[in-house]
């Protein structure tokens, strides 16, 4: 089969190579399937610079999520989302996926679509509900509004009855953002962050701020979180990790909360399940559609990776081979 593969790490453009490979053997717990579409996501371009924590021995194939169509055994035929047990990714023809954790993709969503739905709006979800109790009428600040991860918060936020603020950076990414039905919409490269959202809120600041990238983007949240706001720190994509003033958290009365959604599928499998059959339930009810801005053949995998690791995409990236 083709698969990518990665022999020493760096940037994706330059380490990702197509080679013809063995078909991956499953064990009695995995199912094997056939990849119908790969996700793109940051960490893909991670774990080829050998920066992610995870680690998988060389060479081996990128690729965290996927939809695909179980082989063979008593599920063969179903179509399934799910993490590739690596050193064998999604970016290939076929994947391996633990049995106990692959998800039944939504019927109304295309292969693409349902690729999509997987890690960002679990993580949207966990972030927003389990660790910042968004209400119904609480204003949510989204940073990267147009990217992967924080279009799936836009959209999760919208369907909890919150005014959502998207900050993005460029004209292209300011109309994605109106798209996507954030209520304001802050162009980091030409509006003032903090003066848009104390306008917006009559001077009280977002109650939730959803960071998937740190820096300077956390650094202006802090001036701009409500009275007892919730900071969700979701990852770094700006390579910055901020170092948290807690004197300040003390004094405005903010709290700053981790997320790492790997943690809940590794430790609460149930809740990953119960999550699924809530965002399956709200795609149905057409509140959330992961918002695919492009479909690639697997041949521009390596590419697909580096553009999504430099931040000039929007939306999700698919592969499929």
């Amino acid at each position: 089969m083709k698969a990518w593969r990665v022999h020493s790490n760096g940037e994706p453009r330059d380490v990702m190579r197509l080679e013809e490979v063995a078909e991956p053997e499953p064990t009695p717990e995995q199912l094997l399937v056939r990849v119908l579409a790969a996700n793109v996501n940051y960490p893909d371009a991670m774990l080829c610079r050998g920066e992610y924590q995870i680690r998988p021995p060389l060479p081996f194939t990128p690729g965290v999520e996927l939809c695909g169509e179980v082989v063979n055994g008593p599920r063969a035929g179903e179509r399934v989302l799910g993490q590739p047990v690596l050193p064998v990714g999604a970016f290939g023809e076929l994947a391996v996926v633990p049995a106990s954790t692959a998800l039944p993709a939504p019927p109304s969503l295309d292969d693409a679509e349902a690729a999509a739905l997987h890690i960002g709006y679990q993580t949207g979800w966990f972030g927003l509900h389990r660790r910042a109790a968004l209400r119904e009428g609480e204003t949510l600040l989204v940073h990267a509004a147009a990217g992967g991860v924080g279009s799936a918060a836009v959209q999760l936020g919208k369907a909890a009855g919150a005014t959502v603020v998207g900050v993005v950076g460029g004209p292209a990414k300011v109309a994605v953002a109106r798209e996507l039905g954030c209520d304001v919409v802050v162009d980091r490269r030409a509006d003032d962050l903090v003066a848009v959202v104390k306008d917006a809120t009559g001077g009280r600041g977002a109650d939730v701020v959803y960071d998937p990238v740190g820096g300077d983007a956390y650094a202006k949240s802090v001036k701009c979180v409500a009275f007892e706001g919730r900071i969700v720190v979701v990852g770094f994509a700006s390579g910055a990790v901020p170092t948290p003033g807690l004197n300040h958290a003390l004094v405005k009365n903010y709290s700053i909360l981790g997320l790492h959604w790997g943690l809940y599928a590794r430790r609460e499998p149930s809740a990953v399940s119960a999550c699924h059959a809530e965002l399956s339930r709200l795609v149905e009810a057409g509140a959330v559609r992961p918002l695919v801005s492009e479909r690639v053949p697997l041949s521009a995998a390596a590419d697909a990776v580096q553009r999504v690791f430099d931040g000039v995409t929007t939306g999700r990236v698919t592969v499929a081979p």
